[in-house]
């Protein structure tokens, strides 16, 4: 296991960043989307983090031939997937789980998706029970809720399905299983969430739209999909840890280079800017994403907010946004956020334990919590091999000093997090 620890608090900073993390729900759904088309895809920019090399790896096990010069990245599909002869190990990734299995559960074969323990631990009932109503074959542990799963693909029939879970990673598993449905399928939840998957599917061909009311409609490709031609952006996910940093330390302002600016992956930026902070968006491209520069600038103590609607637009980023929350003024609440209890950790419980740990308190509830806001003491905190746990704890540890348990983690997600943590800071790593 290795540990941080952050070992003296950051002074202001000014920076230009062009290394942020490339995104890595993008990343994903690249090394999978490819192998629907019959031509070469062409990735620029793909994330070389754990799990999403882990996605690359399975598309290679289902016959495509996979290329890497650095980040670019060329994947020729295979002219059918394959059975391979081994299992898929998705690491740590849900998205990687559970779009694999819409995508397999439609392709005639045999498939095991297995990861890390932290992921065989998380629930798959979600995407698991509508493919299965669907005519797919998916088993495992409990009945199927926890992996290793076992998925027998192919043969699915068509749906009108209205998920209860506001989820982007069930919807793309509904999606990707609609591509081979017998005829046209539906699809709805109550709050649109992250739309890479319908963006990205239409960009290459798929006849995929969303009326008024909210079904979306997927009509099964009769050929072939384009291959892709993409340079992902950075992930916005990603630069909010140091966007928060730059709120939250006097007379600092960092230029995030490069971004997607997609309205469902900035929310959190938005709730940032209700707290206090002085964000700026240059839109400087729109094509399968809009991409462009945030700029965030220290603008005075924070102040409390609640959030409480589009939560499944920032479930990622509530852990760094309680770090926010926990230096603001006043009380600071999150509703409807029980999603967050199945992530890579139980994150409720593990952002409200570590703030206690440094002296903060909060008030937990099934679907959120209440954070007091106050003066962040030096602490140890347990990340519970989640990324985003771990990495919201460092950047608090600039404001207190921090140590943080199993950070290892980080690089499933943000393998230079720690290049530019130590552009503004010092941070010992040790075993």
């Amino acid at each position: 296991m290795i540990k941080a620890k952050i070992v003296k608090a950051s002074s202001s900073f000014e920076m230009v960043c062009d290394t942020i993390a490339p995104d890595k729900s993008i990343s994903h759904r690249c090394a999978m989307f490819s192998l629907l088309s019959d031509r070469p895809s062409h990735i620029e920019n793909f994330l070389l983090g754990e799990d999403t090399l882990n996605s690359l790896n399975i598309a290679k096990q289902l016959g495509a031939d996979v290329t890497r010069d650095g980040s670019s990245v060329v994947v020729v599909p295979p002219v059918e997937m394959s059975e391979p002869d081994d299992v898929l190990d998705c690491g740590n990734a849900g998205t990687g789980m559970r779009l694999y299995c819409g995508l397999l559960s439609g392709v005639d074969g045999s498939f095991v998706l297995t990861g890390d323990k932290y992921l065989r631990g998380r629930p798959m009932n979600r995407v698991a029970k509508p493919l299965r109503s669907i005519g797919a074959t998916v088993d495992g542990r409990e009945n199927g809720n926890l992996a290793p799963l076992h998925i027998r693909g192919g043969g699915l029939k068509s749906f009108r399905y209205e998920s209860p879970i506001d989820s982007a990673q069930v919807k793309s598993a509904l999606i990707l299983a609609a591509l081979g449905a017998d005829e046209k399928s539906y699809y709805r939840e109550s709050i649109l969430s992250r739309d890479h998957t319908e963006r990205m599917l239409g960009g290459m061909g798929v006849e995929i739209s969303t009326s008024n009311d909210g079904w979306i409609e997927i009509i099964p490709p009769s050929k072939p999909l384009k291959p892709l031609e993409i340079r992902v952006p950075a992930d916005p996910s990603s630069g909010f840890f140091f966007a928060v940093a730059a709120a939250l330390i006097p007379d600092s302002e960092i230029v995030i280079k490069d971004v997607s600016l997609n309205k469902t992956r900035i929310e959190a930026y938005k709730i940032l800017e209700q707290m206090g902070a002085e964000i700026e968006y240059r839109l400087n491209e729109d094509i399968y994403e809009p991409i462009g520069d945030i700029v965030v600038r220290y603008s005075g103590q924070l102040q409390s907010v609640v959030v409480d609607k589009n939560i499944a637009w920032l479930i990622d980023e509530l852990p760094m946004l309680g770090i926010a929350m926990a230096t603001a003024q006043g009380t600071s609440s999150v509703y409807n956020a029980k999603e967050l209890r199945v992530k890579e950790s139980d994150r409720i419980s593990a952002l409200l334990e570590g703030l206690s740990s440094a002296g903060i308190e909060s008030v937990e509830r099934d679907d959120g919590y209440d954070i007091i806001g106050g003066r962040l003491s030096e602490a140890t905190v347990n990340s519970y091999g989640d990324h985003r746990i771990a990495m919201s704890f460092m950047i608090a540890g600039l404001i207190s000093g921090m140590s943080v348990d199993d950070v290892e983690c980080v690089d499933t997600s943000f393998p230079n997090f720690y290049d530019i943590f130590r552009d503004i800071s010092e941070v010992e790593l040790w075993r």
